[in-house]
């Protein structure tokens, strides 16, 4: 009689404890359906091709089935996209352009079980966070290249739209080619485009002809790069190594390596640990860095920017500090002084030496 109660207590045991751990496993999704959503074509070379690299990469992860859409239109067009992938139950959606975040706002909160993450904006809600990296570090680098291999001491720089994040990059890319060249001034046209290869080589031939010999960019084309080459001066390339586009041309590019942030997020979803937040990741998570510098850059060129790239993973150079002037003189930043991460994510004027408007 005592032996069957010890079994049949054994017995309840098991049966109390089965459910508790089958919750607990249950926790971890075995598989998971992610979409992105791209602005450009994946095969620009820039921009959409940078992500779609790291998409590449998470699909390769156990569980993970992933899809994507390109050339999504800014507005109506992405959130018909986004309404499709939650529709068709996907557990997480990227959407990788600024002009997605109000579409994708909308639709979050139509599906509240669905985790959509936004690049490079700054709205959130309980199931949507967004992302992006600290690219002004990597453009600040590239500055200084651009800085030390200009004879007219004219920078061009073909920018996109006039918002904080291409502003923020203008502004550290003027400050890198200060640093070591003081006589460097960044002219700035806007062709209010991500991605229209034509429009963009077109505005930086405007550049050429008012004296700029190196020509940077934040557009996805490598129209910009190509311009460069023909009238046979510099280039500083973006999102991935443009290189192959203008070989002669070339020097450097700021680019992006987004696997090691996709694959924390997948980490977080399947293991349902994720929260809605803002991520702003920089060099020291390598989300950003800089292409090989050309050989066509002096030996000793190359080493200062890479000691400088050293000092910003090791916290002991930071881009944006004081004193720092806008274009009419003012001091924007006192001495001393490190602008915060809201004056980043809000900056809209020009430091000293930028000759352009932020219209």
């Amino acid at each position: 009689m005592i032996m069957k109660r010890i079994v049949l207590l054994a017995l309840a045991m098991v049966l109390a404890w089965q459910p508790a751990a089958a919750e607990e496993k249950s926790n971890e999704k075995k598989n998971i359906k992610i979409g992105f959503i791209y602005v450009s074509p994946v095969g620009d070379a820039g921009w959409s091709y940078a992500h779609n690299e790291a998409r590449k990469a998470i699909e390769a992860m156990e569980g993970v089935e992933t899809s994507f859409v390109e050339s999504v239109p800014e507005g109506p067009d992405s959130e018909r996209v986004m309404l499709n992938m939650a529709r068709k139950d996907f557990d997480l959606i990227f959407a990788t352009s600024f002009g997605y975040m109000d579409p994708m706002l909308k639709v979050a909160k139509r599906f509240p079980d669905t985790v959509f993450m936004h690049c490079s904006g700054f709205k959130t809600a309980p199931n949507m966070g967004n992302y992006f990296g600290r690219m002004y570090q990597a453009r600040y680098l590239s500055g200084m290249v651009a800085g030390a291999m200009t004879r007219t001491d004219t920078l061009g720089y073909v920018a996109a739209f006039p918002i904080p994040e291409v502003i923020r990059g203008i502004n550290a890319f003027a400050l890198g080619a200060q640093s070591v060249n003081p006589e460097a001034k960044v002219r700035v046209v806007w062709t209010k485009t991500w991605y229209d290869p034509a429009t963009e080589k077109e505005a930086a031939k405007s550049l050429l002809d008012v004296g700029a010999d190196v020509i940077a960019q934040h557009q996805d084309s490598p129209g910009p790069q190509e311009a460069a080459q023909q009238r046979g001066v510099y280039s500083i390339g973006y999102n991935t190594d443009m290189s192959q586009f203008a070989p002669e041309a070339h020097l450097v590019a700021p680019v992006w390596n987004w696997t090691p942030f996709y694959k924390e997020i997948v980490r977080q979803v399947k293991a349902g640990s994720w929260e809605s937040k803002s991520y702003w990741w920089g060099l020291e998570k390598e989300i950003v860095d800089i292409s090989p510098i050309s050989d066509k850059v002096p030996a000793d060129v190359r080493k200062k920017v890479l000691d400088k790239k050293a000092d910003i993973i090791a916290d002991t150079f930071t881009v944006f500090t004081g004193p720092i002037k806008d274009q009419q003189g003012k001091v924007r930043i006192p001495e001393g002084k490190s602008a915060a991460d809201a004056e980043l994510l809000g900056m809209d004027w020009f430091v000293e030496g930028v000759i352009g408007t932020t219209k």
